[in-house]
């Protein structure tokens, strides 16, 4: 649980069609002996409040991890923003803390610096950045910008970093650990990613 007197729901963003996996469905994808949706649950378990899974494929398989699973409101797979709109739709809490599926080494101490900074400086949208670029799925926003993002997206757009910056945000920096944000879109990856977990006898 958070500290924070807001309320923190958690959402894992595992609904996109992962065409450089093959079409796999990432979320489900085996690292080490743990699916990569698995990693990111445990990242936010210690952090938020209620826990949330997005996914558009498969629910009877996110749904034995004992989190409820809601899919985007189309089937059209139109992006992050549409998963983080369902979340916000199904959640109770004041702010909505996402993660995507597919970075093994996310941490439950990098989320709580995301959530400190909200402590430290309310904001409606804090963003990870790591000291080079942002990371725009990795985001604690205000779940008051519900209605903002419905009509982003009913207006056919569906860029992260275009919406957010409509409203009060800033980045929070996770330079001293951008390795954190390494995600895995090919089988290259996710072949580079588990050895170097096997390496760490398993452990990140």
């Amino acid at each position: 649980m958070t500290d924070t007197r807001a309320k923190i729901a958690g959402v894992v963003l595992a609904g996109g069609q992962a065409r450089r996996m093959g079409g796999s469905d990432k979320g489900l994808v085996s690292i080490a002996g743990k699916t990569l949706v698995e990693y990111a649950l445990c990242a936010l378990r210690s952090v938020v409040d209620e826990t949330i899974i997005n996914a558009n494929r498969n629910h009877l398989e996110y749904e034995r991890f004992g989190y409820p699973v809601v899919a985007d409101a189309s089937s059209s797979f139109d992006g992050p923003l549409a998963g983080i709109l369902s979340a916000m739709r199904h959640c109770n809490a004041d702010y909505l803390l996402t993660v995507p599926c597919d970075c093994p080494l996310m941490d439950s101490s990098t989320l709580q610096t995301m959530v400190a900074a909200l402590d430290a400086e309310p904001a409606e949208c804090l963003v990870a950045n790591d000291g080079v670029r942002l990371h725009p799925v990795v985001l604690l926003l205000d779940c008051r910008l519900q209605n903002s993002l419905e009509g982003y997206l009913a207006s056919g757009e569906r860029k992260i970093d275009r919406w957010f910056k409509n409203h009060h945000w800033r980045s929070v920096d996770f330079s001293d650990r951008p390795d954190v944000f390494r995600n895995i879109n090919t089988p290259e990856e996710l072949a580079m990613v588990e050895k170097r977990f096997l390496g760490n006898n398993g452990t990140r």
